[in-house]
């Protein structure tokens, strides 16, 4: 334990000694942060624009005008058994025709008609969601199978809306993964490039104080007690950036969800709040990892020769 106090205390001196070189090291490691930062939130941008287009996509049974209520519930039991299936809503032909009223209460000529006929000629439907876009050809398959629910199904199915949306269906899921893949790949180059930044500056601070290695382990001094000093300034990088980069983001999130939202289609002044623990932790480990990794690497030179 003394020996720890010793190289903690040793790391905090090195930082304050290198003075600007220390707090150029901070900068260089906040904008590191600040990169990983703005990524989480194109990260999330992202994800809410995919899972807005998710949930404007679905599957709809048509069922036949005076189709027995009971067997829709069954059939509407079985589905919601499917793995695939996230959620199904029954809309019941009473309210198939409430809402076909409203959609067209300005269309005079087809409300008029409707009255004349006397009857509701719509019959109810099912809404069927799947959990991910590629899953809806599976779904698709059970309802064109030759399974018994749906022999007695078939009776009452007007017609099944797949094959119409399916060219959609199938363009969508190939944005959104070709979406997904590009934001990976542009993460991983921006924080690889943002790392090899930092590594080098920090390789500049160990480079100012390689005299002092040299005594060091002319004197004996061990590879840990050299080393530990300079991974404990590198927690220090890590930590004192993490601290600038947050408060950095809270006025900048602040005026995006004030003056953004529409735009990007989430608040992300509340993303952040709701989620500061989170993305914290996040931040912390990545710059704390960030600090002493690169410090533990960049003096490996010295402690070789």
């Amino acid at each position: 334990m003394r020996e720890l106090k010793r190289i903690i205390k040793a790391g905090f001196l090195n930082f304050r000694r290198n003075g600007i070189i220390s707090w150029a090291a901070v900068l260089i490691v906040t904008i590191t942060l600040s990169v990983i930062t703005s990524l989480i939130f194109l990260q999330a941008v992202l994800h809410f624009s995919l899972d807005q287009i998710k949930d404007k996509v679905d599957v709809t049974i048509y069922f036949t005008t005076g189709a027995s209520e009971e067997k829709i519930l069954t059939l509407e039991s079985s589905i919601k058994k499917l793995p695939e299936v996230s959620s199904v809503s029954y809309v019941s032909s009473g309210d198939a025709l409430k809402t076909f009223r409203d959609r067209h209460s300005n269309d005079y000529p087809t409300i008029q008609a409707l009255d004349e006929i006397g009857i509701n000629p719509l019959g109810a439907y099912l809404n069927i969601k799947a959990k991910e876009i590629s899953q809806y050809g599976a779904i698709s398959d059970f309802l064109g199978s030759d399974n018994t629910l749906m022999k007695d199904s078939a009776s009452i199915i007007d017609k099944v809306n797949y094959n119409q949306n399916k060219s959609v269906i199938d363009r969508l899921n190939a944005i959104i993964s070709g979406a997904q893949k590009l934001g990976f790949l542009i993460t991983l180059v921006l924080v690889g490039i943002s790392i090899i930044i930092a590594f080098n500056t920090i390789r500049l601070t160990i480079f100012m104080s390689r005299e002092e290695i040299s005594v060091m382990r002319l004197v004996g001094g061990s590879n840990m007690r050299i080393r530990g000093p300079f991974m404990v300034e590198g927690a220090i990088y890590g930590v004192v950036a993490t601290v600038i980069t947050l408060l950095i983001f809270w006025p900048w999130t602040a005026w995006l969800g004030k003056n953004m939202t529409s735009f990007l289609g989430m608040n992300l002044y509340d993303y952040y709040l709701s989620n500061i623990f989170e993305i914290f932790m996040i931040v912390l480990l990545s710059g704390v990892l960030l600090g002493v990794i690169s410090s533990s690497l960049a003096i490996r030179k010295y402690l070789r020769k």
